[in-house]
């Protein structure tokens, strides 16, 4: 397959790089596109040092597979031209997820939603990590309501925002000083910051929406009831996510416990007594997500249960979810 990362030198293009290699994905020349200021640089990839390129049309139309790691503007401009010309495209970008034309994919979900199309939509990375969790519940219990709180790493703004914390961090500890901030609204380091992207006219932000939005799109479920607070932390990797839902039929804990515990995409930690639960220091690096602290919720009576996620907000949650629907599609 020839197949491009577009956006090559941003952190989910560098892990798009890496969890090609590590999937033994059958690549036969690797393009990295980037901006003008990175075109000529060399970077290290599993197929050897590749050198950096300025994207131009020309060179990604002759692609099998475009995996784009970009803005949404670039993705409007340029996704379905691409998918147009025959090149089979994976978006990362919030652009098109909710065009009715172009399917939104958690492969552990709805990988059927891919079928023939060219151009696939990845999700959030927030909704991706909870979704995973979510439908073998829903397939289970069903599921009525949903309300999340979420506790996101410094990746989720991408290579700045964990560039920021580092050096923030540093300025704090080492010099003495007050923290600076440029990517995020406040200082991030020793503080948590309740906005993740712009507010709505209903007291929601953005990111909060997404969740909201996409997870009733990839499960099938347009009026499915979503309340989603999303927080910024100071971590590097691995988003967390506090979820409580009220489900259709009775559920309990160890119901429940054994339907994750056999779900794909999903690690059952929850072991409580030896204060074994998902952490972002353990789920950093791995593919799946972990899911623990299960418990019964006693708002909702014997529909009710509450749990945690952490999930790699730059695997799961972006380039390992955008490989997955890659392998499933119609290629070449």
């Amino acid at each position: 397959m020839r197949v491009g990362v577009i956006g090559a030198t941003g952190a989910v293009g560098k892990e798009l790089v890496e969890v090609l290699g590590k999937r033994r994905f059958p690549v036969t020349a690797l393009k990295l596109f980037a901006s003008a200021r990175s075109a000529g640089l060399k970077q290290a990839t599993p197929w050897g040092e590749v050198t950096i390129e300025e994207y131009s049309e020309a060179a990604a139309g002759r692609l099998d597979l475009a995996l784009l790691a970009v803005s949404g503007d670039f993705a409007k401009a340029h996704a379905r031209k691409l998918a147009v010309q025959g090149v089979a495209v994976v978006d990362n970008s919030s652009a098109l997820r909710l065009e009715d034309d172009v399917p939104l994919v958690v492969p552990e979900v709805n990988a059927e939603a891919i079928g023939a199309h060219k151009l696939i939509a990845n999700p959030n990375c927030t909704t991706a990590i909870l979704v995973v969790a979510l439908e073998p519940l829903r397939q289970a219990f069903g599921l009525k309501r949903v309300i999340v709180s979420t506790y996101q790493a410094a990746s989720g703004a991408g290579a700045e925002g964990m560039a920021e914390l580092e050096q923030e961090t540093r300025r704090v500890l080492v010099e003495g000083g007050p923290a600076g901030h440029s990517v995020f609204a406040h200082p991030l380091p020793f503080n948590v910051i309740p906005q993740i992207d712009s507010f709505q006219p209903n007291g929601y932000t953005r990111e909060e929406m997404k969740v909201a939005w996409e997870s009733r799109k990839i499960m099938g479920m347009p009026d499915l009831l979503v309340s989603c607070t999303a927080v910024r932390i100071p971590t590097f990797r691995v988003h967390g996510e506090a979820v409580t839902i009220e489900t259709e039929r009775p559920v309990t804990p160890e119901a429940a416990r054994a339907v994750l515990a056999r779900a794909a995409g999903v690690k059952l930690v929850d072991e409580p007594a030896q204060q074994r639960y998902p952490m972002p220091i353990t789920a950093t690096g791995q593919d799946d997500v972990e899911a623990g602290r299960i418990r019964a919720n006693p708002v909702f009576g014997d529909c009710g249960l509450d749990f945690f996620l952490c999930g790699d907000q730059l695997l799961k949650g972006a380039a390992l979810n955008a490989v997955q629907i890659a392998e499933r599609m119609k290629l070449g």
